[in-house]
């Protein structure tokens, strides 16, 4: 890793198209919760941008979706980089700021901030490996520590305890830390919290927030609609994350625990997150999982569902390893009873057949006899799916355009609701 990739957390490089983020004197003073990690990030974001909203501030957030100025939708695409986010620090509109901070554009730019509120990562697990001098987990976990070490000395670092690579983030951290779990017997917690530290737990069915030896409950995980009645462990994390976030920067416990009973897994909330749509037949999820950890993190909620037959439509991504996309579909012909391949709009400078084939080769690891369908075009393998569905099935999509899915679905849906 280059050596002088530490310096990018505390300085303002330049941009994606290699000019200067200029950030007005406001926009320093604009307080900021930065979010990183290879999975939950714009859940997380959202969250936290819908929390902050509901305790009363004018919220400006970037996400892999879009820039966002009081939930309004002001530029779409992928604005996980700094260009995005100071453009979003530059807004009069705003006093308060949430920022998905990539690992692209950290490597390519750094951050467009030099100090934040609060930091949070979520995880590190093999994506983006084999890219821009980013080989190992350690190294990737370097880069995702760059935005921990731009918290201020007074702020926090939220971090995973359940992740050993996020966790060891905190030897180096000069900030005060704080953690989640999903294992309220965590014994790095316990010991943090000895001490007098600060963290978050699922506890006897409710979001749990830990001060030193004093307990605050904030929600039951039954009522919070992202956790699907405490079946989504992903965004367990996600909810932990974000709360956490908002209580340290100082909303109370109330427009906190309001906030998390209200965000809803819905395409007005979390576009291409969970989104589920019911047809009279069948049951459909659209979802952005396109990792190997991603695929993993669903299989617990899927599993949860009732349905006759489970279907998912994958794709492998061009610029990932060849064992990335291996283990992907592995993991997806563990889940699902039929599988549909298809293939992403950029192949990313690989064959588009060699994908399918290292796709086959994944799901025949698993289960050689596995129902397996190749349909290249995505909205043709959903017009697939949905024509030879049986009835109770459940028909999960991921995509890489995930907004151009989601609107697809919709569309089939609304004709549907026109058909006698």
């Amino acid at each position: 890793m280059d050596e002088n990739l530490q310096s990018k957390g505390t300085v303002m490089l330049k941009s994606e198209n290699e000019t200067n983020i200029n950030l007005t004197d406001a926009a320093s003073h604009i307080p900021i919760i930065a979010v990183t990690g290879t999975n939950g990030k714009t859940t997380t974001t959202r969250l936290a941008a819908f929390i902050m909203k509901q305790a009363g501030f004018k919220v400006g957030f970037t996400c892999s979706d879009g820039i966002y100025i009081q939930g309004e939708l002001v530029e779409k695409g992928d604005c996980s980089g700094p260009v995005s986010a100071g453009l979003v620090l530059n807004n009069k509109n705003i006093d308060f700021a949430v920022l998905e901070c990539a690992r692209g554009g950290i490597l390519r730019a750094g951050l467009a901030f030099n100090q934040c509120e609060v930091a949070i990562i979520t995880n590190v697990a093999e994506d983006h490996l084999d890219l821009k001098g980013i080989n190992t987990l350690q190294q990737l976990a370097d880069v995702k520590a760059i935005v921990a070490l731009a918290v201020k000395p007074e702020g926090y670092a939220i971090l995973n305890a359940d992740d050993d690579l996020v966790y060891a983030i905190h030897e180096k951290l000069s900030c005060n830390v704080a953690y989640f779990s999903h294992d309220p017997n965590n014994q790095r917690i316990a010991a943090h919290c000895a001490k007098g530290g600060i963290a978050i737990v699922p506890e006897n069915g409710c979001l749990t927030i830990l001060c030193g030896t004093a307990k605050i409950m904030v929600a039951p995980l039954s009522n919070i609609p992202i956790t699907f009645n405490g079946k989504a462990d992903f965004n367990i994390a996600n909810a932990m994350a974000a709360a956490l976030a908002a209580y340290l920067v100082g909303v109370n416990i109330e427009d906190i625990s309001t906030a998390l009973l209200h965000f809803t897994p819905s395409v007005a909330l979390t576009p291409g997150r969970m989104n589920i749509f019911q047809f009279r037949n069948f049951s459909v999820i659209v979802d952005f999982a396109h990792n190997p950890h991603g695929m993993k993190a669903i299989s617990k909620l899927v599993t949860s569902f009732d349905a006759t037959v489970k279907i998912g439509i994958i794709a492998g991504t061009g610029d990932r390893r060849d064992e990335d996309i291996i283990h992907l579909a592995e993991e997806a012909a563990t889940i699902f009873d039929e599988l549909i391949i298809r293939q992403d709009v950029s192949l990313r400078g690989r064959p588009g057949q060699e994908i399918i084939d290292l796709i086959l080769r994944g799901i025949h690891n698993i289960d050689p006899s596995k129902k397996t369908t190749v349909i290249e075009q995505e909205s043709e393998a959903i017009d697939c799916a949905f024509k030879n569905a049986p009835k109770g099935s459940l028909i999960f999509i991921t995509s890489d355009m995930i907004l151009n899915a989601v609107d697809y679905v919709q569309q089939q849906k609304e004709k549907e609701e026109t058909l006698p």
